[in-house]
């Protein structure tokens, strides 16, 4: 067909051309359009106009359009249609609703379709939108941990004077409600103006073999039964400016908000009262936060904000500075500075009767610290290769020391990795962790490491029996080896109330396991952790004992993961782990203890 055409076109120009030449005209003065002739090859175009191959067509009743020189904005564009080539735009009063005028409409309970509590489509013309959050979160979990029994004697025939029956069991119920209100068209930049509200309503009752074990007051008995009410979130954030035509953007937010200090959450991550400034730069190549908090109070049962308390005396800045692609496509790098200023000299009790401030460990001083953290954190993959890294520097005072009257100095180091690739239906991880540990709890120098407040997703996270209980040191009410859902060894009283203790052994662990989605609803997830102290001499002094062994255990998990709709509206996890103990929890627990774990989680969210 092009061929055709063009040779049509070509017998036309050649006897335009002869007839002209017949009569003497110039070839200007001939009927053949020049554009035609251009087209055709037979007069070239001029070299002069850098779009000489895209030169268009004239359209009829129309003078000729040249293309412009250079374009400025969106190079790799194209122009626009002719308006009166896709014809005139018709303004509708309200685009979100064109739908429910052609007769399609939605109930106000489905969250799969166009729905205003869902922030789908505006609450008024000033594009308000509003969306709704419910979740319930259901756990129900047999554990086995060493249990102190309390010095009145316990209550169960063969428990000694040091560990009881070690078999409990939790069940807890939490509801939590979102409510999100914000302005502004969010399909390529953040909202102008954003007011976001999150309660959570816990109820939790837990029973054990021990009494003390739950309250102070032996009389108690060995259950307890416990219900919270905690504000979770309560920000405004607002868009202070547009920094780029990309939409890079500057923004504040303040109230209580929540913040990661890193990808896998090993130094701070928390909902807090603070503070923030955040935005990116270079087509979001580069991301910053600068964030000051003032720490509340938590209820110790739930963990959740307890806003009815007075603030602690605790701050903390963080300043971090992300960037994309560095220094491999893929990969994403992080440099960190925080620094917690805690002044918290007087004495704190929890509601179950057991002092939090000053943890029950060594001299039981109030002590105060400044401490600063330098880091740096990487996540993302090079090739095949999934990696996180992480590492922290921790260096400053506190004021007097855990285990002597003087000044200490803090200096203590982190470093944590974890690797992983694909293989079909499989992935396979491999994690290693180093936290450093004291060597001596009697000089002037507090060398174990220890977050602001942790939450790590790593080596199994809470599926590890490690991670997910808190193992006491001592008599109930005292520290534990681990916080709960923690990795380090930091012989806190809590991390929910508790302050940072860098007189600690350190923590090392090198684990492998393995992911396996066995349908596009269901995954099993494995690990096997080996764990050990960096450093006993803490351990000997605390416990007055002559030797504890390096060795923690061999920590087995699995879990399933079932998600029947493909969704993250129902998800329902089941696992177990167990802690195979090694030489150091036989010295300091005996060859008995039960160390089990099991997990049934059933969350469910509109």
């Amino acid at each position: 067909m092009r061929i055709g055409i063009q040779h049509r076109l070509l017998t036309l120009a050649m006897a335009a051309a002869a007839a002209s030449a017949a009569s003497g005209a110039s070839a200007q003065s001939s009927s053949v359009p020049m554009a035609w002739l251009q087209m055709i090859g037979i007069i070239p175009a001029p070299t002069y106009d850098p779009y000489a191959s895209q030169i268009p067509r004239r359209r009829p009743g129309h003078p000729p359009e040249p293309l412009p020189m250079f374009v400025e904005q969106n190079p790799d564009g194209l122009n626009p249609a002719p308006v009166d080539q896709v014809g005139e735009f018709v303004p509708v009063p309200d685009r979100w609703r064109i739908m429910e005028a052609l007769g399609v409409n939605t109930p106000w309970y489905d969250p799969y379709n166009q729905n205003v509590l869902k922030g789908d489509k505006p609450i008024n013309e000033d594009e308000w939108f509003f969306s709704m959050t419910g979740i319930s979160d259901t756990l129900l979990e047999p554990r086995g941990i060493p249990t102190p029994v309390g010095p009145q004697a316990g209550d169960q025939p063969g428990s000694n004077d040091v560990l009881g029956q070690t078999d409990q069991i939790i069940f807890a119920q939490t509801a939590i409600t979102s409510f999100l209100l914000y302005k502004g068209n969010t399909a390529f930049k953040p909202p102008d103006d954003e007011f976001k509200a999150t309660l959570a309503i816990n109820y939790n009752r837990v029973r054990t073999e021990e009494v003390r074990a739950l309250n102070l007051d032996p009389r108690l008995g060995t259950e307890r039964d416990d219900g919270f009410i905690g504000v979770q979130e309560l920000f405004y954030t607002k868009d202070l400016r547009t920094a780029s035509a990309r939409y890079d953007v500057d923004e504040v937010r303040v109230g209580i908000q929540p913040f990661s200090s890193d990808f896998r959450g090993f130094l701070f991550q928390d909902n807090q009262l603070g503070v923030r400034f955040f935005g990116n730069r270079d087509n979001n190549h580069w991301q910053y936060n600068l964030a000051l908090f003032r720490r509340l109070e938590k209820d110790i049962n739930s963990g959740l904000n307890d806003v009815t308390k007075g603030l602690r005396d605790d701050d903390v800045f963080i300043a971090n500075l992300y960037r994309q692609d560095f220094p491999y496509t893929g990969f994403v790098s992080q440099a960190i500075f925080a620094y917690n200023r805690n002044r918290e000299d007087s004495s704190f009790y929890d509601s179950n009767g057991f002092i939090q401030r000053p943890a029950a460990i060594g001299r039981e001083f109030p002590r105060t610290y400044d401490v600063a953290y330098l880091g740096y954190n990487g996540d993302g993959h090079i090739g095949r290769l999934n990696l996180t890294l992480s590492a922290y520097a921790a260096f400053g005072k506190q004021k007097p020391g855990v285990f002597v009257q003087a000044d200490t100095d803090i200096r203590a180091g982190f470093l944590a990795a974890e690797a992983s690739m694909d293989f079909d239906w499989i992935r396979w991880r491999g994690s290693l962790a180093w936290a450093s540990g004291d060597e001596d709890p009697y000089d002037d120098r507090s060398t174990g490491f220890d977050s602001i407040f942790e939450n790590p997703i790593f080596a199994g996270a809470d599926t590890s029996y490690w991670i997910r209980q808190n193992v006491p040191l001592i008599g109930g009410g005292g520290v534990a080896l681990a916080s709960r859902n923690g990795l380090l060894a930091n012989l806190r009283s809590s991390k929910e109330q508790g302050q940072s203790n860098f007189d600690n052994p350190g923590i090392q662990l090198l684990g492998v396991g393995a992911d396996f989605d066995v349908t596009p609803q269901s995954r099993i997830s494995t690990n096997i952790n080996e764990l050990w102290f960096s450093d006993t001499e803490i351990l000997k002094a605390a416990r007055a004992t002559a030797d504890v062994g390096r060795n923690i255990g061999t920590d087995v998990s699995v879990a399933w993961i079932w998600r029947p709709y493909n969704t993250q509206n129902m998800i329902l996890r089941v696992s177990a782990a167990t802690l195979l103990p090694g030489q150091g929890l036989k010295d300091l627990f005996g060859e008995d203890t039960k160390y089990y774990s099991v997990l049934g989680n059933l969350i469910l969210t509109y």
